[in-house]
């Protein structure tokens, strides 16, 4: 029998949540210049050069600047005790110093010190005046503006404690070619070495994908995550089984949601200790969103063109989405990362632990700065999902018969290797083994492994190159039983005989894609991209697909 897919909503994520979190939670940027105007708490202030870490007696300039800070009190440096005398000063900046002394020495005056400025220091700071009239007047206009922008944001800001990222994916993208030996001569699936089968999908297609993430901070260690998500776009022949697709067409950034809006994300993160942070929440909780990437440019909007190629499709495993996980930075160089993730949380029949899940580990490795190291272990269970790994990419579906339960064990390994600023090589392999534990036992085992080599700043600074070549998910062995007789086997199918051997695929599926984003400005990127598939579907007698794609993305 043939299982019926299970049509699972693909989700796409927004950027990692440390990206997100490092813009909250991130300092503001020190004045380059301290300047007080009113005195400093006596336990902050400095009466004496000596007293900056950086200035030491031999300096040329240390008797001008100790004259500056115990004759007059004017400069007080860095709030790090330093006074940093060898970077360099803009005009503003030294207007805003000689205005603090202009107001020292005015004090000075006031107060009856005449014989603390002499005759010529009054000399040299009028002409100093003359020379900076402009800039101290723009000084004063600047304060002016800044203590007006400062009061309308505090009165139309957003939220408080919650801040909005967002990005818009437009898709233009069609491809060529896709004529399949599916079909027997008795018109029965088989093979009979024509391509007698045209892709219905390869006409010219324009969709978006949209979404909106709300990252709300509670205090410094804990942050609430919700995402929402929509789009329209679907480029895999999900309505002809067993088509020339086969999973190895889908595209990074398609997501169906029928122009409807629903919850992508909703997870707490809490930084228990400064080394460990715990992850809890009814979506978005999952192997992809809890694991440390090691691939710089993983991401629907702005990394590669096709699906299989934004990551190893193994940790995409199970589609789960409740669940929850933890992020440990064991030392400098390595963490570690776990998750516990439940496909089919919300149904009472189901629940966390009754149907579907995956749990994971993985150890992220940086051995040295240019290069980054993950290995990983998934367990699945496939419940409801039936015959289905769930990972939407390559051999996706690797038991056909109805009621099939799997469970799955899944190791992989992702490096990249920055070989210089403008060149970084990249890989990964995977492999995962699905024991059938009902019908009658057997098994079945994938494999799946990719190159790249990819451009940071390719041409101009912000935009990005890459190329890739793997080979998606492929069924390398399989022995599935039923009813006390092989069955189910997918291979099989496309011999014409209905899963009933052992067979592997008589094909392998090359993937190559090339792609090129282009950074318009700091909100918006073009990326054109070429993939071309080789025996698609694992068939040697399919025709090449060629892909071509244009992705805009807006985001904020």
């Amino acid at each position: 029998m043939i299982a019926i897919p299970v049509q699972a909503q693909e989700q796409v994520y927004p950027p990692h949540l440390p990206q997100l979190i490092n813009e909250v939670a991130a300092e503001a940027p020190q004045p380059l210049m301290r300047v007080d105007l009113e005195p400093a708490a006596p336990m902050s202030q400095i009466n004496n050069v000596s007293q900056f870490r950086d200035v030491n007696p031999g300096d040329w300039a240390y008797s001008a600047l100790s004259d500056l800070v115990a004759r007059y009190d004017c400069l007080r440096g860095y709030p790090d005790g330093t006074f940093r005398g060898n970077r360099a000063l803009s005009r503003y900046e030294f207007a805003a110093g000689l205005n603090a002394c202009l107001q020292a020495m005015e004090r000075l005056v006031a107060e009856t010190a005449a014989n603390s400025a002499t005759a010529a220091d009054l000399e040299i700071l009028q002409q100093l005046m003359n020379e900076f009239e402009i800039e101290l007047a723009n000084l004063g206009q600047r304060v002016d503006n800044l203590t007006g922008r400062v009061e309308f944001l505090e009165d139309n800001q957003f939220s408080t404690t919650t801040k909005l990222f967002g990005q818009a994916v437009f898709g233009l993208q069609g491809r060529l070619g896709s004529r399949s030996d599916y079909l027997g001569a008795n018109g029965l699936l088989g093979r009979d070495g024509v391509r007698e089968s045209q892709d219905t999908y390869n006409n010219m297609s324009f969709g978006y994908n949209a979404q909106l993430t709300f990252l709300t901070e509670f205090n410094p260690r804990s942050f609430l995550i919700t995402g929402l998500q929509a789009g329209n776009l679907t480029t895999n022949d999900t309505t002809t089984f067993f088509g020339f697709n086969n999973g190895v067409t889908r595209l990074g950034y398609e997501s169906n949601t029928n122009n409807g809006l629903i919850l992508s994300d909703l997870s707490f993160r809490h930084l228990v200790t400064d080394n460990l942070a715990l992850i809890v929440g009814t979506a978005g909780v999952n192997p992809v969103a809890v694991f440390r990437g090691p691939s710089r440019v993983e991401s629907a909007g702005f990394g590669p063109i096709s699906r299989f190629a934004q990551r190893n499709p193994i940790i995409q495993l199970g589609a789960g989405s409740a669940g929850l996980g933890f992020d440990w930075q064991a030392t400098p160089i390595l963490s570690v990362q776990g998750v516990y993730s439940a496909t089919f949380a919300n149904l009472p029949t189901a629940g966390l632990f009754n149907d579907a899940y995956t749990a994971g580990l993985q150890v992220a490795i940086t051995p040295t700065r240019n290069t980054d190291l993950a290995l990983y272990y998934l367990n699945s269970y496939s419940g409801l999902s039936s015959g289905f790994l769930q990972t939407g990419v390559g051999d996706d579906q690797v038991a056909a018969t109805n009621g099939t339960r799997l469970n799955t064990d899944a190791i992989g390994a992702t490096a990249n290797w920055m070989i210089n600023d403008d060149i970084t090589l990249g890989g990964w392999m995977g492999w995962t083994t699905s024991r059938q534990v009902n019908l009658g036992g057997g098994s079945v085992q994938t494999n799946n492994w990719m190159l790249s080599l990819q451009f940071p700043d390719l041409f101009a600074e912000g935009n990005y190159g890459g190329i890739f070549f793997g080979q998606p998910p492929r069924i390398t062995g399989t022995n599935l039983v039923a009813n006390g007789r092989l069955d189910g086997n997918i291979p099989s199918f496309f011999t014409g005989n209905g899963g009933t051997t052992n067979a592997d695929r008589d094909g392998r599926t090359l993937h190559l894609e090339a792609f090129y984003r282009w950074a318009v400005t700091d909100n918006i990127t073009i990326t054109p991209g070429v993939v071309m598939l080789f025996n698609p579907g694992h068939h040697n007698n399919n025709e090449t697909i060629t892909i071509g794609a244009l992705r805009t993305t807006f985001s904020f």
